[in-house]
C-alpha cells in the first residue's frame, strides 16, 4: 500500500468562470500544460454513511495517474492521510487491507456503494523558478449519482469544483493560489470532499458534548476528546511496524478514559463504570504490551549507543524486536475482534446517554475543584508513603503507584482546565512532572529486572552477559539520578496555593 499526506483546498465555481494567470502566485512563474482525464469512481461506506459523517472517504476510481483503491483519512486542516492499493484489489468488495483501517467506525457493518462520480478533469502544474511542480490545480466538472440502500440512483448533481493540491509547495503557496482563485470568483467549498458535496443532508455529522456549565459536562467533554483521539490513532496502530508513537497515543487515551471514569465515580453510575473500566483495562493491557517493548528496545539501543568501545548488538536485543512484531500482530487482532467493537458502542451509548447522577448537575465551579482536590490529596498521600521507604523493591512499587495517582490527578486536572482556567492548568503540569520523573525511575526498574533475566538464562552467550551487565550498572546509576529531582517536584506539587484557587475564576 502506498501512503501520502495530502493538502489540498477545494473552491466553488461558475459553469463559465475563466481562470486567473496564476505566474508570480505564490513562487509560480510558469504554468504547465493541460491534461485532460476523465475519473470515475464508486464511493463505498456503511448504509448510515458513519465513514462520511467522520469526513473519510473510502473509493475505487478509475482514470488519471492514481487510479485504485483510495481511503482518505482526516488529519488536520485541509489535510488528509491517503492510503492507496491497486485498482485490481477488488471491483465490487472494499480490499481487506483497506477495510481493516475503518474497521473502528465500522464494526462490523457491511460497506457499500453510496454514490458514484464522474469527474471530466483538466489538470495543470504549478512549477517554480526551477521547474519544480510547486502544486497542482484541478478544474473539475462532476456529475454524482447518489444511490439508495438497494443501489438506485435517487439523485443526479452537477458542479464545477477547483482543486489546488499541494507537490512540493507549502501550505501557504497553496493558500496564495487560493487567494487568487477567490479574486477571479471561486468561492470556498464548504464541503470537504466530493462525496460529502454529493451525499449533503443525509450525512449526520457526530457531535461530542463541548460544554463546561456543571461537573457532568466537564467529564463528558473530556470523554469525547478522548475517544476521537482513539479512533484517530487506531488506523495508524493498524498501520505501523515499528515506533512512530501511534500505540503511545491509543494508549495514553484510554488511560486517560480510565482515570477521568475513576475520579469522576461520584458523580456517575458505579455499575457502569466498572463494567467500562474492566474492558478499557483490558484494551490498555493488549496496547501496553506492544508500548513496554518500544520503551525497552528504545532504551537498550541507546544506552548501547551510549557505552564506550563497540559492541556487537545482543541476541537478546534481536529477540526483543520479534517479541514487539509479535505483539503488535495481537494488537492488530485484538482490535478486529467483536470485543473491541462493543466496546467502541459502550463509549458511544455513555457519551449519547450518560449515566449520572444528581452531583453531575452540580456548577463546574462548585463541584469539579473537589473532584481534582481528592485526586490530588490520593496523590500526595502516596507520595508520602513511598518517601519513607528504604530503598528496595517496595519503594519501588510504591513510587509505581504513586505514579498512577499521580496520572490520574494529571489528567483529572486537564479534564478541569476547560473550565476552571490556568489554576487546573498548573496542577495538571505539576502532576506531569512527577509521572515523568517516576515514569523514568519505573522504565529503569523495568530494564534491570529484564536484563536479570537475560543475565540468568543458561543460554545467554558471554560477551551478551557481559553487555547486559555494564547496562545493568548504567540503569541503576541513572535510576539514582532521577529519583534526586523527585523531592523539589513533590515539594512543588504540594503547594495549596492552585488548589485553592480553583472555582476562583
Amino acid at each position: 500500500m502506498a501512503r501520502h499526506i495530502e493538502l489540498e483546498r477545494k473552491y466553488d465555481a461558475e459553469a463559465d468562470l475563466a481562470l486567473p494567470d496564476l505566474r508570480q502566485v505564490g513562487g509560480c512563474v510558469r504554468v504547465g500544460p493541460p491534461q485532460t482525464h476523465i475519473l470515475r469512481a464508486s464511493y463505498f461506506d456503511t448504509e448510515d454513511l458513519r465513514l462520511a459523517a467522520r469526513g473519510i472517504t473510502l473509493r475505487r476510481r478509475e482514470g488519471g495517474g492514481d487510479e485504485g483503491w483510495h481511503l482518505k483519512l482526516p488529519a488536520g486542516k485541509d489535510t488528509k492521510r491517503e492510503i492507496r492499493t491497486s485498482l485490481d484489489a477488488g471491483v465490487h468488495a472494499v480490499p481487506p487491507e483497506l477495510s481493516e483501517l475503518v474497521a473502528a467506525h465500522v464494526r462490523g457493518r457491511p460497506l457499500v456503494r453510496v454514490a458514484e462520480l464522474e469527474t471530466h478533469r483538466t489538470e495543470r502544474d504549478l512549477l517554480g523558478e526551477d521547474g519544480t511542480v510547486l502544486a497542482e490545480l484541478a478544474d473539475d466538472t462532476v456529475r454524482a449519482r447518489r444511490l439508495s440502500r438497494d443501489g438506485r440512483e435517487v439523485a443526479l448533481l452537477r458542479w464545477r469544483e477547483l482543486e489546488v493540491e499541494a507537490v512540493e509547495g507549502s501550505r501557504e503557496v497553496v493558500e496564495r493560489i487560493g487567494g487568487r482563485l477567490r479574486e477571479s470568483g471561486a468561492r470556498e467549498s464548504a464541503a470537504t470532499s466530493k462525496l460529502a458535496r454529493a451525499l449533503d443532508d443525509d450525512i449526520a455529522p457526530v457531535r461530542r458534548p463541548a460544554a463546561t456549565r456543571t461537573a457532568g459536562d466537564v467529564l463528558l467533554t473530556y470523554l469525547g476528546e478522548q475517544v476521537e483521539r482513539l479512533l484517530a490513532c487506531d488506523p495508524q496502530v493498524r498501520l505501523a511496524e515499528s515506533d512512530d508513537d501511534s500505540v503511545h497515543r491509543m494508549r495514553v487515551a484510554v488511560r486517560r478514559i480510565r482515570s477521568v471514569l475513576r475520579t469522576h465515580r461520584s458523580i456517575v453510575d458505579p455499575a457502569r463504570v466498572r463494567a467500562l473500566d474492566a474492558e478499557l483495562r483490558w484494551l490498555a493491557g493488549v496496547l501496553g504490551e506492544v508500548r513496554d517493548l518500544e520503551v525497552q528496545n528504545a532504551r537498550f539501543h541507546r544506552r548501547l549507543a551510549e557505552l564506550s568501545g563497540t559492541h556487537q548488538e545482543p541476541a537478546w536485543l534481536l529477540e526483543m524486536a520479534t517479541e514487539e512484531h509479535r505483539a503488535r500482530d495481537r494488537v492488530r487482532e485484538a482490535l478486529l475482534t467483536r470485543r473491541y467493537y462493543d466496546l467502541l458502542d459502550a463509549l458511544d451509548a455513555f457519551l449519547a446517554d450518560p449515566p449520572m447522577n444528581a452531583r453531575a448537575g452540580r456548577p463546574a465551579a462548585e463541584e469539579t475543584p473537589r473532584l481534582v482536590a481528592r485526586a490530588w490529596r490520593k496523590m500526595m498521600r502516596r507520595y508520602d508513603r513511598a518517601a519513607r521507604l528504604p530503598a528496595g523493591h517496595d519503594r519501588d512499587a510504591a513510587l509505581h503507584g504513586t505514579r498512577k495517582a499521580a496520572k490520574r490527578a494529571r489528567y483529572t486536572a486537564e479534564a478541569a482546565s476547560a473550565a476552571l482556567g490556568s489554576p487546573a492548568a498548573k496542577l495538571a503540569r505539576r502532576a506531569e512532572r512527577l509521572q515523568d520523573i517516576l515514569g523514568e525511575h519505573h522504565d529503569g526498574a523495568v530494564a534491570v529486572e529484564r536484563l536479570a533475566a537475560t543475565v540468568g538464562r543458561p543460554d545467554t552467550p558471554a560477551a551478551d552477559t557481559f553487555v547486559a551487565g555494564r547496562l545493568t550498572e548504567v540503569e541503576r546509576r541513572e535510576s539514582a539520578r532521577v529519583l534526586e529531582d523527585l523531592p523539589a517536584a513533590a515539594k512543588k506539587a504540594a503547594k495549596r496555593k492552585p488548589l485553592r484557587k480553583l472555582g476562583k475564576k
